[in-house]
């Protein structure tokens, strides 16, 4: 049986990045990155949450990714291990998007997921 390869946390497309960037130079105080986390709620179990971060708090993971910072509450560790946090626009909307491994349904109006925390092995070395 081979080695489980270990995922990263977090991970940010171009687009996001650069969305990440544009609400922190516009924030009114000032902030030190985007917090990221998961909270129970929606017709599919759970939703995910972000916030303006003004600081590092005890236990948060600290994700520096394209010049940006991402900080995942540490509860929400496991639910999104290899997520790539993505920022999409069409006609209609623009918005964050969870492109999450762990994720195994979502609601039909896309507000909320069903995920399947990741094993806790995968977080060796990370």
């Amino acid at each position: 049986m081979g080695a489980v390869r270990p995922l990263k946390i977090m991970s940010l497309s171009d687009a996001a990045a650069e969305r990440v960037k544009a609400i922190i130079a516009n924030a009114d105080r000032p902030i030190v990155g985007v917090r990221v986390g998961v909270k129970n709620g929606g017709c599919a179990g759970m939703e995910y949450t972000m916030e303006y971060a003004e600081e590092i708090k005890p236990g948060d993971e600290v994700i520096e990714d394209k010049g940006v910072t991402i900080l995942v509450d540490p509860k929400a560790v496991l639910f999104l291990l290899g997520t790539e946090m993505d920022y999409r626009v069409d006609k209609l909307s623009a918005q964050f998007v969870f492109n999450n491994p762990n994720q195994t349904s979502a609601c039909g109006c896309g507000e909320s997921v069903a995920i399947t925390p990741a094993r806790p092995e995968q977080l060796v070395g990370i």
